[in-house]
C-alpha cells in the first residue's frame, strides 16, 4: 500500500512542531513528499504595512493538516493552512491576503497590516532538495516562484523577493560561530550557540584543530576568548584573513590598544583592525561565562540581522 493511500484527507490543521527555520522548513517539505503525502510550500510574498514575519518566511503544509512554519505571529496559520489544504485539494497553487484588503474579515493581523501568500502544491522535489544540497555546501540558493506555470526552479544567489521571471526565495547557510579561547568561556558560549541553532565550532590547542585550518567564510563568526595576547595573535591573524562577518576578541579597551600594536607589526591597517569588536559583546561589562556567552551571541545575531535585512527586497501591495 502506497503511503498516500493510508492519508486522512483531511483533518483539523495541526502543527507537527514548532519553527521558523528555514532550513527546516524545506526539510519537512522533502520529507513528506518522498512519503507520497501532498505538500504545499506556503510563501509570504507581499507585505503592506507591518508585519510580524519577514518577506519569504513559508510553511510547509500536507494534506492531512500537518504543518509547520510561520508566515504571520502565530495567530493565523491554522487558517492558512486550511486553506493550503483546500489548494492541495484542487492540485492548483492560489494566493491568499490576509489582513487589511482581505475578503477574510474575521482574521484580523495584530500588526494591522495586509500580507499576501502564495500558495504552491509541490509537483516535484527536485528544486527543493537542490537548494538543501546547496546549503550542505555552505553555497547561496534560491527558490524561483513562477506562478503561471505553477513551478518552481532552484536559482543561483539573488535577493528576495519579486524578479522578472516570478517570486525569488534566498536561502543562506546556517551561522558557524569558531570559538577559540579559555575553556569556561568557550564551553558556555558553545552552549548558547547552539541553544540558538548555531553550528559550533571549537578551535585551539585543546581540540588540536586551529583558526588557520578551516578558513571561516562569509557565513562565519570568531569568538576570541583567550587573556592571551601572545596565544590569541595567530589565531586573529587567521581570523582577519578570513571572511568572517564577525570578528570578537576578548579583554579590555587597554587590552585592545595592545592588540592593535601587536597587529600593526604584523602589517594591518586601521581599516583592517576596525573589524575587530573587543570588548567582544553586545556589553562590555559581563563578568562571567553566562553573561558573556548571551553578550556574545546577541551581538553576532545583531550583526547576522543586519546583513539579511541588506538582503530583502521590501515589496508592499498596492
Amino acid at each position: 500500500m502506497k503511503a498516500q493511500d493510508s492519508i486522512v484527507e483531511h483533518r483539523a490543521p495541526k502543527a507537527e512542531f514548532v519553527t521558523d527555520d528555514p532550513v527546516e522548513i524545506l526539510r519537512y517539505a522533502s520529507t513528506s513528499f518522498k512519503e507520497g503525502i501532498p505538500v504545499a510550500l506556503v510563501t509570504l510574498v507581499e507585505i503592506r504595512g507591518g508585519a510580524a514575519r519577514p518577506l519569504g518566511a513559508q510553511m510547509t503544509v500536507r494534506i492531512d493538516g500537518l504543518y509547520c512554519g510561520f508566515v504571520s505571529g502565530g495567530c493565523t496559520e491554522a487558517a492558512v493552512a486550511a486553506e493550503a489544504i483546500e489548494a492541495l485539494k484542487t492540485g492548483h497553487d492560489r494566493y491568499l491576503l490576509l489582513g487589511e484588503g482581505s475578503p477574510f474579515f474575521d482574521i484580523v493581523l495584530p500588526c494591522g497590516g495586509g500580507i499576501r501568500l502564495s500558495i504552491h502544491v509541490l509537483k516535484a522535489i527536485e528544486p527543493v532538495d537542490e537548494v538543501l544540497g546547496q546549503l550542505v555546501l555552505r553555497r547561496e540558493a534560491g527558490l524561483l516562484y513562477r506562478p503561471g506555470a505553477e513551478a518552481i526552479a532552484c536559482v543561483g544567489s539573488t535577493q528576495t523577493g519579486w524578479q522578472a521571471e516570478g517570486f525569488s526565495r534566498v536561502y543562506r547557510p546556517s551561522t558557524r560561530l569558531f570559538i577559540s579561547g579559555n575553556a569556561l568561556e568557550a564551553s558556555a558560549l558553545a552552549n548558547v550557540a547552539r541553544a540558538v541553532g548555531y553550528e559550533v565550532d571549537l578551535v585551539g590547542r585543546a581540540y588540536d584543530r586551529y583558526l588557520w585550518d578551516v578558513s571561516p567564510d562569509r557565513y562565519s563568526a570568531v569568538a576570541l576568548l583567550s587573556h592571551d595576547l601572545a596565544a590569541e595573535l595567530p589565531a586573529l591573524d587567521a581570523a582577519l584573513k578570513s571572511s568572517a562577518f564577525y570578528i570578537g576578541a576578548l579583554g579590555s579597551r587597554r587590552t585592545h590598544d595592545k592588540r592593535k600594536q601587536a597587529l600593526r607589526s604584523l602589517g594591518y591597517d586601521d581599516a583592517e583592525i576596525a573589524r575587530i569588536k573587543a570588548p567582544i559583546g553586545m556589553f562590555d561589562k559581563a563578568r562571567d561565562a553566562a553573561s558573556l556567552a548571551v553578550s556574545v551571541i546577541a551581538d553576532v545575531a545583531a550583526l547576522a540581522a543586519v546583513a539579511h535585512e541588506a538582503s530583502q527586497r521590501p515589496v508592499h501591495l498596492v
